[in-house]
């Protein structure tokens, strides 16, 4: 007799044409991980054979094959007509006995006596999870099926699920025949994640292809509602060389909406076996996940990419019965590890100033503009013209004959593993996910622009906006006499600037963190019970998942500059201590309650006055402990640290001496503590204010405004503002040459050299030790100077 069912522990890699992809991956990993604590549950797997067998027991071979042949599948109508037909005819033929009895043998053996074992029965295709095809959710997965009948009928409506609209268009698309790809049902044992939470996670960043992290999304209950896109999860990076020396490896935390979780229904049958349910307002509010238990994960999704020898993609499951956490599916990632590393692609928006209409998570790194197409339901998808803006719901793996067609994907739900996310980057489509309004927002036939160019969060602009494409060879940027480092502030964008061509970051401001990721005062955040009852009500809201404020406060730059020090790593990442002025730190949340009102912020209450001063204080020490916790317990050293707008050598000794009483002394494990060269008594009395630091960063913006006696942002006078007066230049040239008259660091972090080539080339004739650009001028300067420099 035929074998028709194989337990997992009995497959391998090598198992695919048997198995199909998930099944033969699944018993990899029981076979082979399991030492390295890798937790997979059990269960056995129908053959391909069987699948084959079955049609043919059913005549159904040719049947299906005439019914494919004649099909167009960019005709959504004809295609969705016929995927239903084919299913129906799956779903009604009866099983040969062979592999009837043999599913009910393997069942009585893994349910051992419990007939009312709750079981997985997942679909793997033979041509599925390939290093160059990922099929991924093409296939029916059901949950919390128990009973053998029911098992049955479950893996009937997997092997109909080949016929899938979705999978039909996938496979004609990639070149796959039909008769050529066969499905196995693998029957797998519950984890109890409806009491725990579930998702995926992948070996590298989806978005930028950063390969030192592990990415994990999170939410409660079944982890269906992660995959299809239904819910916002949390979001966690972790650093996988500092999780494999046993320090902190968490470097972001994004607080998802989790709004619905999925849990066992009431009959274990197909289509019937869960239900949806909303999650209380309590764990909305905090991570579904602690940081042992991403931690535990990240570990897991190392061993497995090891083992594999290619970055994965992983969905897993805690069960909230014993508290452990299983691997349920493990697929090779196939899209940003297969892009050429050696060419750079950038979407760059040509016009700024329009409305934002909506925003959500960011896909693609692209932007796309178009008309509106507001699709209600999979009905509806031939309204979808070449070059529309999709906006719907959320999408299900049928859609994607019609994603093909957009210039842009827009969902009110979902995060970035979910199905929608995952096949955009497969087709190359910029998408914006979990929007939560869009589809109230955006009205039919409108004009918009979605980019997701810009960081994490991608926004939908009014009207059709220029942009750019620019791509270059990395493999023929030429050598250079000294560093291009650059100027990055937002973590977001941290993996994705790091693929530049660099020698670390010269300038990462605080103040963007402070801004984008806490967005309240920290002496609210220290003061918390003595705020006012409804600025409490909004800090509580942003400190959601997080011990206390003040714990919020420090964590949340902990996370920013762990996240810059972790995509540069090992090269140098100066951080700037704080340098909002007044005016700027009362517009954070309680802001108002602790800030002076001065004439002109620009030259009152910053920089290093703040930090020596008695009332900021203990808001600088927050600082200070934030960076301290990154450089000794994370061991990212890499870290520096500099202090802007210092007016006095006096003030120099002073925050000196303040930092080191905070544990931030120069010259432990290596620390530079860098002073921002900004005002004209900084170049004047270079060879004083170099005693007390490892070296200058000049701020040209500062620099020139100050010794021109200009307001750069007033209007009328902006046009006399140039770096390249020779009044800057001597002052430039003053600083340059004391730090190399005493052998340490200058650099330029400065608006100028990105502005102005000839200013960096004239620097570089100076004898600094580096440049540091914004990220879109770094390829233009970078072969500008090289030119200038071989002449």
């Amino acid at each position: 007799m035929a074998e028709y069912v194989v337990w997992f522990e009995r497959l391998g890699k090598g198992d695919v044409e048997t198995v199909g992809g998930k099944n033969a991956s699944l018993g990899e990993m029981i076979s082979n991980l399991a030492a390295a604590g890798v937790s997979v549950p059990g269960g056995f797997a129908t053959t391909a054979q069987a699948y084959r067998d079955f049609l043919e027991h059913n005549d159904l071979t040719r049947k299906i094959n005439d019914a494919l042949a004649s099909l167009d599948v960019n005709d959504v109508v004809a295609l969705a007509r016929t995927g239903e037909e084919i299913r129906r005819w799956v779903v009604e033929a009866p099983f040969q006995p062979e592999l009837e009895q043999q599913i009910r043998d393997a069942f009585a053996q893994i349910s051992e006596g419990n007939a009312e074992l709750a079981v997985a029965v997942r679909s793997s295709a033979t041509a599925e999870d390939l290093p160059d095809a990922s099929f991924a959710g093409q296939q029916e997965t059901f949950l919390n099926i128990r009973g053998v009948d029911n098992v049955l009928v479950a893996v009937k409506e997997v092997f109909a699920s080949l016929f899938n609209d979705r999978a039909i268009s996938y496979r004609v698309h990639q070149g796959f025949e039909h008769a050529g790809v066969a499905l196995s049902a693998g029957i797998q044992r519950m984890v109890r994640s409806e009491t725990g939470a579930a998702g995926v996670m992948f070996s590298l960043d989806t978005e930028s292809g950063f390969r030192d992290v592990v990415f994990i999304t999170s939410s409660y209950g079944l982890g269906e509602m992660v995959v299809q896109g239904a819910v916002n999860p949390d979001e966690f990076y972790v650093h996988k060389k500092t999780l494999l020396n046993k320090r902190p490896a968490i470097l972001r935390r994004n607080l998802g909406s989790k709004l619905q979780k999925m849990i066992y229904g009431s009959e274990a049958s197909a289509g019937k076996s869960v239900q949806t349910v909303d999650v209380s307002r309590e764990d909305r509010m905090r991570f579904s996940l602690s940081d042992a238990q991403i931690s535990d994960l990240a570990r897991q999704a190392i061993e497995i990419e090891k083992h594999y020898g290619h970055p994965m993609d992983i969905e897993w499951a805690l069960d909230g019965d014993d508290g452990k956490l299983y691997i349920v599916q493990a697929r090779p990632e196939t899209v940003k590890s297969r892009s050429d590393v050696s060419v750079m692609e950038r979407y760059l928006l040509k016009e700024k100033g329009s409305k934002v209409l909506v925003e959500g998570r960011s896909i693609g790194q692209r932007i796309g503009a178009g008309v509106v197409r507001v699709i209600t339901n999979i009905k509806e998808m031939e309204r979808v013209q070449d070059g529309d803006v999709l906006v719907t719901d959320m999408t299900d793996p049928d859609w994607e004959p019609v994603m093909k067609r957009a210039a842009a994907i827009v969902t009110n739900r979902g995060g970035r593993t979910c199905h929608a996310a995952i096949i955009a980057r497969e087709l190359g489509v910029p998408a914006i996910v979990g929007c939560g309004d869009a589809t109230e927002i955006l009205k039919d036939g409108q004009e918009v622009t979605a980019s997701c160019a810009e960081g994490d969060t991608g926004k939908i602009y009014e009207g059709r906006l220029a942009f750019d494409v620019q791509r270059n060879s990395i493999e023929s940027m030429p050598k250079l006499s000294f560093k291009i480092m650059m100027n990055v502030g937002n973590p977001d964008r941290a993996f994705d600037f790091a693929t530049l061509p660099n020698q670390g970051v010269g300038l990462a401001r605080l103040e963007f963190i402070i801004n984008r990721m806490i967005g309240v005062h920290p002496k609210a955040l220290l003061n918390y019970n003595s705020l006012p009852r409804d600025i409490q009500q909004t800090v509580d809201k942003r400190i959601a998942g997080y011990g206390d404020p003040v714990e919020f406060y420090v964590e949340k730059l902990v996370e920013g500059i762990s996240t810059l020090a972790a995509a540069f790593h090992p090269e140098k990442v100066i951080v700037r201590l704080s340098d909002f002025k007044s005016n700027e730190y009362a517009n954070l949340i309680g802001g108002k309650l602790y800030e002076p009102e001065e004439e002109n912020p620009m030259l009152g209450f910053r920089g290093a006055s703040r930090y020596v001063s008695e009332n900021f204080r203990d808001c600088f020490e927050l600082e200070c402990r934030a960076l301290k916790k990154v450089r000794e317990e994370m061991g990212f050293t890499n870290v520096e640290v500099m202090v802007p707008f210092v007016r006095t050598v006096g003030e120099a000794e002073h925050v000196i001496e303040l930092l080191a009483k905070n544990g931030l002394k120069r010259g432990e494990e290596g620390l530079r503590v860098i002073m921002m060269c900004e005002l004209p008594t900084n170049a004047l009395l270079a060879d004083e204010f170099i005693q007390h630091f490892d070296g200058f960063s000049i701020g040209s913006n500062d620099l020139t405004q100050l010794t021109l006696g200009l307001d750069r942002d007033s209007g009328i006078v902006s046009h006399l503002f140039d770096e390249r007066d020779p009044a800057v230049k001597k002052l430039l040239s003053m600083a340059i040459e004391a730090c190399n008259k005493a052998g340490k660091y200058v650099g330029i972090c400065g608006q100028g050299p990105s502005d102005h080539p000839d200013l960096a080339k004239w620097l570089m004739e100076q004898g600094i030790s580096s440049v540091s650009l914004n990220p879109d001028s770094v390829l233009d300067t970078w072969f500008y100077l090289a030119e200038k420099h071989g002449k």
